[in-house]
């Protein structure tokens, strides 16, 4: 990667193809190809590669601050959930009377519950543009005090682990109640519509995969663009030495900041485009393992590397989604022995594998192509 372009020609090449398949050739396959062909792609894999894709975001998020600013925090799961809840508000403000008590106005939930009125802070989530905004601001606005007080105060490495995997605690178990009016224990559920469009119809499920690849894609680059800048050096600095770039004379403060609320930002737009696919958010998408499963991820696929987050979450979830159904019992000790296979003899993750191993196979041929005798003339 040159000083001034994001990608070298080959990566724009690599982006290119990806988001061709993504947004174009995959689409195609479901909505053009014939039921049953071997181009066809069923109905139930569109919703299943575009919840991979909104992983993918989430794991870039979590290489941008731990593989770039060695910042551990496990509480991504969080500030996707924040996003995911924003998006659900918004959806149920639209089923409107078609719910099952016929409440205008009051999610199903809240008449249960014996609610009389709308809570303030479900106000303007009945528009779109609003709750856009509020995926995006309310998990920055978190990730913005946390971060403030927590970088401020020199709080790093495993005491700021704790201090973000407690936060995430401590949301879990609030979104658990019922008095906070996000629908408790069973979340929001029930979706009808998105933007006027039948949330479960398979042309919207197919316009939430290209969505969800465009925000992949938009993502990729944006982190691309913060890891090249001066910022993204100072940052790598501070990953590797920060007593030594405190004393060069930089704050560490705001160059950590800023990229934690970045992400935080990239993570509740991952989790706004995750809900309508999966039909439901409740509060165990707060799970503090969850944010452990979004850091086996990136370890999986190589931290630091970008690229690799995005490998290490497709490659992790499809194994994930086929052992769950094959041996549901074994997914958890695969999770953790993976977690420890690659930690220990494969540091560099998946993409430092395949890099090593292009880097032997092109030493073998320089070496053989200088062991070879000249042909007299």
């Amino acid at each position: 990667m040159t000083r001034h372009s994001l990608l070298t020609p080959r990566g724009w090449l690599v982006f290119l193809a990806a988001g061709f398949v993504l947004i174009v050739l995959l689409p195609a396959a479901n909505r053009l190809a014939a039921p049953g062909g071997w181009l066809y792609l069923p109905d139930y894999l569109v919703p299943l590669i575009g919840k991979y894709c909104c992983y993918a975001m989430l794991a870039l998020a979590m290489d941008l601050i731990w593989g770039y600013a060695g910042i551990l925090s496990l509480g991504q799961g969080a500030f996707f959930a924040l996003g995911g809840y924003c998006m659900g508000m918004y959806l149920m403000r639209q089923i409107g009377d078609r719910g099952v008590y016929k409440n205008p106005v009051l999610p199903d939930f809240m008449v249960f519950l014996n609610w009389k009125e709308l809570p303030w802070y479900w106000q303007g989530f009945d528009m779109f543009w609003f709750a856009a905004l509020m995926v995006v601001l309310v998990p920055a606005a978190l990730a913005f005090v946390l971060g403030w007080l927590a970088f401020r105060s020199r709080v790093t490495g495993v005491y700021l682990s704790i201090i973000t995997q407690a936060m995430t605690f401590a949301l879990m178990l609030a979104f658990f109640r019922n008095n906070m009016g996000f629908g408790g224990n069973n979340g929001l559920t029930d979706f009808k519509d998105l933007l006027g469009l039948q949330v479960q119809s398979p042309t919207t499920r197919v316009g939430l995969l290209i969505a969800s690849a465009v925000g992949l894609g938009l993502s990729f680059l944006l982190c691309r663009w913060i890891v090249g800048s001066k910022l993204g050096r100072v940052c790598r600095a501070l990953r590797d030495a920060e007593s030594r770039v405190r004393f060069l004379g930089y704050s560490p403060t705001g160059a950590k900041l800023f990229v934690f609320v970045v992400a935080a930002m990239i993570s509740g737009i991952a989790g706004a485009l995750y809900v309508p696919q999966v039909g439901i958010i409740n509060p165990g998408e707060f799970s503090p393992a969850n944010s452990i499963e979004i850091a086996i991820w990136v370890a999986v696929g190589g931290r630091g590397t970008l690229v690799g987050a995005i490998l290490g979450a497709f490659i992790v979830n499809a194994a994930k989604t086929w052992l769950t159904g094959a041996a549901p019992e074994v997914w958890l000790f695969f999770l953790g022995a993976l977690f420890i296979v690659v930690t220990l003899l494969l540091p560099r993750g998946v993409l430092g594998v395949m890099r090593d191993w292009q880097t032997r196979r092109a030493a073998s041929r320089a070496t053989a192509v200088a062991a070879k005798p000249v042909e007299a003339t």
